[in-house]
């Protein structure tokens, strides 16, 4: 990745450095970020944190955290190192390693674990392998990956993650599997009355309260601009409303 771009997320609060070919956060990660229900001096893993989007997203909002980015690919761990320096956190770390088989050392070792998984299940993968990797569950499906994340959490501890919204029935599943219960579902419409096309997720490992479909996130105007509340998330580092 001899070529990559230092890009600003949050009106400038976050630098991300990634290649110009290859995977590129766009908005997923910062929904995500907004997501988390975190305080200060928690210990947070990014499962499968590519350049540390995500990561440093939360960490702006979020001072005071404790975060570690667990991703498979060494090329982007390295990117998601920079700019851990390019964001001055001192108390962010990178490992390299595969959420299917996590470090020994993380076992149960974090109060929430966020995460951004490849959503492609079929189709022509997109071209390039790093790029395929970070879009295409190959190997480890959702299932997988999420009984992944949940050997990382603490017991009670919460798993929040982002998906498409086609494929929340397969991640319910999982979860109900898993023994998570306390469910919140927050659904993100491209705009008023269409459907949604991504869900967030935050379930609570060994909990057995009910579940909550969350009033939904829409991020564009007709016009095409963003409405004032996506504005507040993606630009302004607010929390989602429900979060």
């Amino acid at each position: 990745m001899s070529e990559t771009t230092d890009d600003r997320l949050l009106d400038g609060r976050v630098i991300v450095r990634q290649p110009v070919n290859g995977y590129r956060a766009a908005v997923d990660p910062v929904l995500l970020a907004a997501a988390v229900r975190a305080t200060s001096g928690q210990k947070v893993l990014d499962a499968g944190c590519g350049t540390g989007a995500a990561m440093f997203c939360l960490a702006a909002r979020v001072p005071g955290l404790a975060i570690t980015g667990l991703e498979i690919q060494q090329s982007y761990a390295v990117l998601a190192g920079e700019g851990i320096a390019l964001n001055k956190l001192s108390e962010t770390f990178i490992a390299v390693g595969d959420i299917a088989r996590p470090p020994p050392d993380m076992t149960e070792a974090f109060d929430i674990v966020l995460t951004n998984p490849p959503y492609g299940d079929a189709g022509t993968p997109p071209p390039g392998a790093s790029l395929a990797v970070a879009h295409m569950e190959g190997e480890i499906d959702v299932a997988a990956w999420i009984k992944g994340c949940l050997f990382c959490l603490r017991p009670k501890g919460r798993l929040v993650m982002i998906h498409r919204a086609d494929r929340l029935s397969d991640v319910l599943a999982a979860l109900s599997l898993y023994r998570c219960g306390d469910i919140r579902i927050l659904p993100v419409f491209p705009k008023v009355g269409a459907p949604a096309r991504r869900v967030i997720i935050d379930a609570g490992k060994d909990r057995r309260s009910p579940d909550t479909l969350l009033p939904g996130l829409v991020l564009h105007e007709e016009g095409g601009a963003y409405t004032a509340a996506a504005e507040n998330v993606l630009r302004r580092a607010h929390a989602l409303a429900a979060a």
